[in-house]
C-alpha cells in the first residue's frame, strides 16, 4: 500500500527528516509517535503528498504509483482520488451543513451530486449523524464535528487515510469513541490508516506503533 524509501526533508539548514523508510500494508492501522520536533508531521505531510522530499533519490509508492515522479497536476488528481485527511482541527467550512462539508471532496472530483449525497448520507448514518446532516458546524459538538471530518475523509473511498492528532481537541469520551471508530472503519471498509498522535492509548491500539527520534524512524 505505502512504501517510502530514504525520505529526507530540510528547511534551509535544518534537516527535519534524515532518511526515513516506511512500509504500510493495506488495511493496516499504523501509529507514529515521538517528541515534538521529531519530524512526525513533516513525514505525514509527505506521505499525504502535501509536501515533497528534499532529496531526488527518495521514493514514495502509494498503491503501486510512484508519487514522487508525478507532476503537480497529476499529484493533485492522485491526492484527490486516493488520499483522505483527518486533522486535529477538523477544518469544516462554517457556512456549509454537515452533508455539504462531506460532499465537497466528491464535488471537486466532479462526482454527480446525487451520487455524492447518497454516499455522504450513508457515511453520516454509519457514524451516527443521520439526525445532524443539515446542521452547520457551530451547531455540532466537538465530537460530532470530528466525525463529520471523518466522513469527509472517506467520501472518495481513499486508499489511505492520513490522520494528524485527531483527538487533540476532544474530551476523553469523544476521543475514545473516535479511536474505536478508526478500527471499526478499517474492519467495515478496509481502510488503511497512518496516524500521528500523542495519545498513548490510541497509539497502543494500532496494529503497529512506530517511534521517530530526531528525523529518523527508530522502531
Amino acid at each position: 500500500m505505502i512504501k517510502a524509501s530514504n525520505i529526507k526533508k530540510s528547511f534551509g539548514n535544518l534537516e527535519v527528516l534524515k532518511g526515513v523508510d516506511l512500509k504500510v500494508s493495506k488495511g493496516e492501522v499504523v501509529s507514529i509517535v515521538g517528541a515534538s520536533g521529531a519530524g512526525k508531521t513533516t513525514l505525514l505531510q509527505i506521505l499525504g503528498t502535501l509536501d515533497t522530499p528534499s532529496n531526488p533519490d527518495s521514493n514514495l509508492l502509494i498503491n503501486e504509483v510512484s508519487v514522487t515522479d508525478l507532476k503537480q497536476k497529476q499529484l493533485a488528481r492522485f491526492r484527490n482520488a486516493h488520499i483522505g485527511f483527518i486533522f486535529q482541527f477538523h477544518q469544516l467550512l462554517p457556512e456549509f451543513t454537515a452533508l455539504e462539508n462531506v460532499c465537497l471532496p466528491a464535488f471537486i472530483k466532479k462526482t454527480e451530486k446525487s451520487v455524492a449525497e447518497a454516499r455522504a448520507k450513508e457515511l453520516l448514518d454509519f457514524l451516527g449523524l443521520s439526525e445532524r446532516m443539515e446542521h452547520k458546524p457551530n451547531a455540532l459538538s466537538g465530537g460530532e464535528q470530528q466525525r463529520v471530518a471523518v466522513a469527509r475523509s472517506l467520501i472518495k473511498s481513499p486508499s489511505v487515510v492520513i490522520v494528524d492528532e485527531p483527538s487533540g481537541n476532544l474530551d476523553s469520551e469523544s476521543a475514545d469513541n473516535l479511536h474505536s471508530l478508526f478500527f471499526k472503519l478499517r474492519d467495515e471498509f478496509g481502510q488503511t490508516f497512518v496516524l500521528v498522535t500523542h495519545n498513548k492509548e490510541l497509539a497502543d491500539m494500532a496494529d503497529r506503533k512506530l517511534t521517530m527520534v530526531d528525523g529518523l524512524m527508530v522502531s
